[in-house]
């Protein structure tokens, strides 16, 4: 059995009047996400530490902002399409590890539904998906609430 570990890092700009998907989820906020797609930092996360364990590049590789086709997109179309391409490699997650850095709005009420919407996107059990949530204690951009980061580590597995 081949054993393979993948990290993902993004970080995205808050702005006012925006909609902020986490996790697949919209998130009641007065700020949100600036990005080509929905700018769910989350699922950009979990999509780059899968393919990367795969060495299958990275999610700008695959979804280029530069195209058209992924603007405004829904991050949880991307992440289906991350699976397609990782099932047909013959690899299976065994667990996904992530962690949310947010000064606002409070995330740990969310986790939950997040799990629930990432795990039947991936067609996996739900205790397999971890999301924490951390703040940055007011330091750095995260702590001035310019931004939100997010960091996801993957093992995946072939039989």
């Amino acid at each position: 059995m081949k054993i393979r570990v993948g990290f993902g890092y993004d970080v995205h700009q808050l702005q006012p009047g925006l909609p902020f998907w986490l996790g697949g989820i919209e998130v009641p906020h007065t700020h949100g996400a600036l990005g080509h797609s929905d700018a769910d930092v989350l699922i950009h996360v979990i999509c780059d530490a899968l393919l990367g364990a795969a060495n299958l590049r990275d999610i700008g590789f695959h979804f280029p902002d530069t195209d058209p086709q992924y603007k405004g997109i829904d991050s949880k179309r991307l992440l289906a399409e991350v699976m397609r391409i990782l099932r047909a490699k013959g690899y299976e997650i065994s667990n996904i590890d992530s962690t949310i850095c947010l000064e606002q709005p409070k995330v740990n009420p969310h986790i939950p539904a997040m799990q629930r919407v990432l795990a039947e996107v991936m067609g996996l059990e739900e205790d397999l998906i971890s999301i924490k949530a951390t703040t940055t204690e007011k330091l750095g951009f995260v702590g001035r609430r310019e931004g939100v980061a997010a960091y996801a580590t993957v093992l995946i597995t072939k039989e």
